[in-house]
């Protein structure tokens, strides 16, 4: 059924002429690449506590997508069915195993957790509605293309759903007991350092074409694992760091704070773009993937924050940042 279904929407590409895929894969890129800097740019100018709500909803789904991913070792579906063909260049793009799909679990938990935000605020309940098409375009966009099932972004989906309730609930646990946050930090930082442990270890299915060469390399698909597992790391160092001796308080409403942020949001995209390839010839796919990740996020959770700081001058500090 679900081969069916991609078909289905392979012959409709096909009888339009792909006319709409370059729309669906910029819905794609933009999803993984561009984002998580509407999540940083709240955390920076607009309001900490909910930017950090979208942001920790994110890093539960990068914890638990590679996890779920390398543990089915679910081939993509041109692979497990040749008619298959994926549109355009999203081929490129669709790295490491199909189960879950990793576009819709960036997708989900970023635009959910600002949609959870918007909703609190009867005049900007519309964006919710934005963002909750957003998230709905990103999905059908994965299977439009051919290089997701629909299984695939539905689990995707429930996972960010999943995860957005955590979040929820582990803010409304730290409002009481703010001490407990180093302890929660901690036994993030010891499950991912498991998670790395495990994804390293486990056995992967070793299928041979016609050449006898395997069909995926096993070893290429662990990439994005360390990938995303080092951005967790570098958001839980990040945090620990911020919270610890930053404290910052998000900057003030002026012409001025707003230019800061915006520039601010360019070495995300080009440190990714740049500076991710160098690292990696340096330490390797995968080690290199989880140091530029660790470094990436230090850098908008802590690094950035430290300059807001000390352009803004002295700030009154926060008892905790999840104070309701």
């Amino acid at each position: 059924m679900d081969i069916q279904y991609l078909l289905f929407l392979q012959d409709f590409r096909n009888s339009i002429n792909n006319a709409w895929t370059p729309f669906m894969e910029f819905i794609s890129t933009f999803a993984v690449d561009y984002m998580v800097l509407i999540p940083i740019f709240f955390y920076w100018f607009v309001d900490k506590k909910k930017g950090l709500y979208a942001l920790v909803s994110y890093y539960f789904c990068m914890f638990l997508t590679p996890v779920v991913k390398l543990t089915g070792c679910v081939y993509r579906p041109w692979i497990r069915d040749p008619r298959i063909v994926p549109a355009g260049d999203s081929i490129r793009t669709a790295t490491g195993y199909s189960f879950p799909s990793g576009h819709v679990g960036t997708a989900a938990p970023l635009a959910g957790g600002m949609a959870v935000n918007m909703w609190k605020n009867r005049k900007t309940r519309w964006l919710s509605v934005v963002f909750v098409v957003l998230i709905l375009l990103v999905a059908f966009s994965r299977n439009y293309l051919g290089v997701h099932t629909p299984q695939d972004v539905c689990v995707a989906l429930i996972l960010a759903v999943f995860n957005l309730v955590a979040a929820s609930v582990l803010f409304d646990y730290l409002a009481k007991h703010p001490e407990k946050e180093d302890l929660f930090l901690l036994g993030g930082f010891v499950l991912c350092w498991l998670a790395i442990l495990y994804i390293s270890v486990k056995s992967y299915p070793i299928d041979l074409n016609a050449e006898g060469k395997p069909i995926v390399d096993p070893v290429k698909m662990m990439n994005d694992g360390y990938g995303d597992l080092g951005k967790v790391m570098g958001f839980i160092i990040g945090r620990y760091v911020e919270k610890n001796w930053i404290r910052f308080k998000p900057a003030k409403k002026d012409a001025k704070a707003l230019i800061l942020c915006l520039v601010g949001l360019l070495p995300v995209v080009f440190f990714k773009t740049y500076v991710r390839p160098v690292i990696t010839d340096i330490f390797g796919s995968h080690w290199g993937k989880l140091i530029f990740s660790v470094a990436h996020v230090f850098y908008y959770i802590a690094l950035f924050p430290l300059l807001l700081k000390l352009v803004g001058g002295k700030q009154q500090e926060a008892r905790s940042d999840f104070a309701k």
